[in-house]
């Protein structure tokens, strides 16, 4: 009997010799408990080491993000991203965001802009004046004046240009070439687009009085980093050419062109223009090399080279023309 009674006697006799156990209450939200999890004592938040989890963006890089993206320099911020990466690699996900939703929100009001814009309005360009002037033992006087402009519009470019060099030595007119020109581009892609071109050029010392042509065709911008540019154009064209010995030709042709942009530093570019106009009559090249260094708010001072062959002028005109220039551009 003694022996029956024990086992019961010592089950009694267990719950003072434990501790007891206590079930945690339900986790917030839910209304089950995993019965396993269960605690002989609390926890103690004295005995955890708590571990300092460092800011999305550190205060220093977030204070140069901001500054970079109000002088809305995407180079400098690019740079910034890339350096943060090394830095403090949690925070350039946060970075990125950040420049993301800035690049977004500048997208959408400038397009939003630029559709608000009447057709006189975002017209951007630069003015190019040269000039000399001698008395003496030789009287000379000679002008070079070019006018770019451009509009950039959400669907459409439109781009024109007009040129005027003229020069007189001793009562005798030595140099006059006119040029105006306007070309539209109707953009495909951020990259690829159709264009339009229509020129007028006189030069009686090139051998014509006056030239038209006009051209359609495509066009594809190869480079558009922040420091190089590279259009390039082909397509189908049409020429009149009133020679200055009485004759005329109207004929088909086919234009390329290129124009190439490199910043070189924050104060000086260099560009390269040229265009070709093949036919089987007499082909035309020019082509523009021009170094550009900034002075002081919208003023540069420029040298260039210009090179315009004729491949069959007439009578005894060479078939090359250069001319050097030194100028001041003025950009608006």
């Amino acid at each position: 009997m003694v022996m029956l009674l024990a086992p019961l006697m010592l089950a009694a006799a267990m719950p003072q010799w434990l501790e007891p156990v206590v079930e945690p209450e339900p986790f917030q939200g839910f209304d089950f408990y995993v019965p396993e999890i269960a605690y002989a004592r609390p926890i103690d938040l004295d005995e955890i080491d708590l571990v300092e989890v460092p800011p999305a963006v550190p205060l220093d890089f977030s204070a140069m993000l901001d500054a970079a993206i109000a002088a809305g320099n995407d180079g400098e911020i690019d740079t910034l991203v890339k350096y943060a990466g090394k830095r403090a690699p949690w925070a350039q996900d946060a970075m990125k965001k950040r420049v993301n939703a800035w690049r977004t929100d500048r997208r959408l009001k400038h397009e939003a802009m630029v559709e608000a814009a009447g057709i006189f309005e975002l017209w951007k360009g630069k003015a190019t004046l040269g000039g000399w002037l001698t008395t003496g033992n030789t009287n000379n006087v000679g002008v070079s004046g070019v006018v770019d402009v451009t509009r950039e519009g959400l669907q459409w470019r439109h781009k024109v240009r007009l040129q005027v060099d003229f020069q007189r030595s001793l009562g005798v007119t030595t140099r006059e070439h006119y040029l105006a020109s306007y070309e539209p581009n109707f953009k495909i892609d951020d990259r690829s687009y159709v264009y339009g071109a229509m020129q007028y050029e006189g030069d009686h010392f090139l051998g014509y009085d006056s030239r038209y042509s006009a051209s359609i065709g495509a066009g594809y911008s190869l480079l558009t980093g922040p420091k190089t540019k590279l259009n390039l154009e082909l397509g189908p064209a049409y020429r009149a050419t009133a020679f200055t010995d009485g004759t005329d030709e109207r004929s088909l042709a086919g234009r390329g062109s290129f124009d190439f942009a490199w910043q070189l530093t924050h104060a000086i570019s260099l560009t390269q223009n040229a265009s070709l106009y093949w036919q089987s009559y007499n082909s035309t090249l020019s082509a523009t090399t021009a170094l550009n260094a900034k002075l002081f708010g919208p003023l540069s001072a420029q040298l260039s080279y210009n090179v315009q062959y004729e491949s069959d002028p007439p009578g005894r005109n060479l078939t090359t023309d250069t001319t050097s220039r030194a100028s001041i551009v003025y950009a608006f």
